[in-house]
């Protein structure tokens, strides 16, 4: 039978370590491999350029690439590409603002070219930039009346201006059933420092209303930037509006450029009715995105003092988590297990992850999917062991420890949690040297989304694009084959499609990335600029143009 597709490339290359348990590969197999042929969106054949050229029929559609390397396509199993986008879409970009000054000549530019009751919002704020707590009064001190929101770069708070205080009717003494607050100064008064989910949501709900089509837009815009990056797929921690409304109508006009595996929120200390609403959404999808999967969050964030730590912070927080009522989220989590669906629980602190793993232990495993655990920020070593020992996968996102804390501890985070668990933070190395699978995303957009970015980042524990930044926790480092078998193999682990998804290999998924060379041959700092040549999805080639070519 001909071949729908063949790619051809100088290599094929796959990250997984062969072992006795795995099916081998066409590198392990023939390290001369260098084609793959695709018929109906599964790969059929992978060798070198000559037999698999004999797979070729009249329709056949050939794709050469001389001296590149064909991987398994990258798959990020941490985003939020609908919430992501819109916030991109439609705000200020205050990434890499290291001053309050700084923030806020950022947002002078689009407070000028907008009305005075026009709402300013940004992304990606930097705590460190005030001093103390953060307040939003020097938003109205520079830009009086007018309503600013600036999410912080954690995305679990937001510093609203004095205006926004005005328009929400923000008190200071509203109650949550999470660990939300409306933090006020000495006098009573908001400060507008608005910390955790049911807090935000506030605030969110008097956001002007982003149009369906503007919505999809901003969508398939950032889809198109993260697929042209190398990833054929991502997961997607959330499923709140408009999610399936953006996916449907982006299906109605074409297919996103990768595949979209989505897991709802069950809120905080929510009831059993709302739990039946998430595990009915399951196996509802289109052609390249579904629901799968329940997603918790067990605390919040280190630096709102949100996180669930075994011991108070340097501020006598962190100590709380996000569940109120703890014994709700054993139910809950029982009630998903029960059904067979997966879970993935948010958890930063150390005593987040110890209870999320104890609740996991008693629930059991599912068939589908394992469930996971998220963040893992600061966990003690008698945890390490837990992950593999429980089947848990480990979900981490490294570019986080190098983006948003400091090597000398000077940042928010550090100066929180204190010397002894920032010595215990971050730990890709001895969650994989105790036998865990570590799968690994971004939190896009709360992290770089360009998986060349963050997969350079964890080779070297600093940002790959500053030579002269210290590492953090340079213990922690992994391999290059470690961190892209983390978007690979431990991914398609993470989905429960090991025997579909993660190698290049016959009867797998036709979903593949093609490097202009072997990142696994490449020094860390050369990752980034390594061009994505073209990416294959269910067997259709995505052609990635780069500079000199058409």
């Amino acid at each position: 039978m001909h071949a729908d597709v063949i790619v051809i490339a100088g290599r094929v290359v796959d990250p997984a370590e062969p072992t006795s348990e795995t099916t081998a590969t066409a590198e392990t197999a023939d390290p001369t491999a260098a084609a793959v042929a695709i018929t109906g969106g599964r790969i059929t054949a992978v060798g070198d350029a000559d037999t698999v050229a004999a797979l070729r029929g009249p329709a056949t559609r050939v794709h050469a690439f001389p001296g590149a390397a064909i991987l398994p396509g990258l798959v990020d199993v941490h985003a939020h590409p609908v919430w992501g986008s819109i916030s991109l879409g439609g705000g200020v970009d205050l990434g890499g603002a290291a001053t309050l000054d700084e923030v806020l000549d950022r947002l002078a530019d689009a407070v000028a070219d907008q009305s005075s009751e026009a709402w300013i919002t940004g992304y990606d704020l930097d705590v460190n930039v005030f001093d103390g707590d953060p307040t939003g009064l020097p938003l109205g001190g520079r830009f009086p009346g007018v309503p600013v929101s600036l999410m912080t770069s954690d995305a679990h708070a937001l510093v609203v201006s004095p205006r926004v205080v005005e328009l929400v009717g923000l008190t200071g003494r509203e109650t949550f059933t999470d660990a939300s607050s409306v933090e006020v100064g000495p006098d009573g008064r908001p400060t507008g420092y608005v910390v955790e989910l049911q807090a935000m949501d506030l605030v969110f709900e008097h956001y002007p209303e982003v149009p369906l089509e503007t919505a999809a837009g901003y969508v398939r815009d950032q889809l198109g930037r993260l697929a042209a990056a190398g990833l054929t797929g991502l997961h997607a921690l959330d499923f709140g509006d408009p999610s399936e409304a953006v996916y449907r109508h982006l299906e109605e006009h074409g297919d996103l450029p990768l595949r979209i595996r989505c897991s709802p929120l069950v809120p905080a200390d929510s009831a059993p009715d709302v739990w039946r609403e998430v595990a009915d959404l399951q196996g509802r999808g289109g052609r390249r995105w579904h629901v799968e999967g329940a997603k918790f969050m067990l605390d919040g964030t280190a630096d709102n003092g949100t996180a669930w730590f075994e011991h108070p912070d340097s501020h006598g927080e962190n100590r709380e988590p996000l569940w109120r009522d703890v014994d709700a989220y054993r139910a809950a989590m029982r009630f998903f297990a029960e059904r067979g669906i997966p879970t993935a629980t948010h958890a930063i602190g150390d005593q987040a992850v110890r209870f999320a793993l104890d609740v996991i232990a008693e629930v059991g495993p599912v068939d589908r999917a394992p469930h996971r655990v998220e963040h893992i920020e600061s966990i003690p070593d008698d945890l390490l062991g837990r992950f593999a020992e429980l089947g848990v996968v480990a979900s981490l996102q490294p570019a986080h420890a190098t983006r948003h804390t400091r090597p000398d501890a000077t940042d928010n985070w550090s100066r929180r949690i204190g010397p002894e668990r920032v010595a215990r933070g971050w730990r890709t190395r001895d969650l994989l040297d105790h036998g865990a699978v570590v799968a690994l995303g971004s939190d896009w957009p709360i992290g770089p989304g360009d998986p060349r970015v963050g997969l350079a980042d964890c080779q070297l524990r600093r940002p790959v694009e500053n030579p002269d930044a210290a590492p953090v926790q340079p213990g922690q480092a992994v391999t290059a084959r470690e961190a892209y078998a983390g978007m690979t193999t431990a991914a398609a682990y993470t989905a429960g499609a090991s025997d579909e998804l993660g190698r290049v290999a016959p009867g797998y998924l036709a979903d593949l990335t093609v490097f202009a060379a072997d990142p696994l041959a490449l020094a860390p700092e050369a990752q980034p600029g390594n061009t994505v040549l073209a990416t294959v999805v269910a067997g259709e080639v995505h052609l990635h143009p780069t500079e000199g070519r058409p």
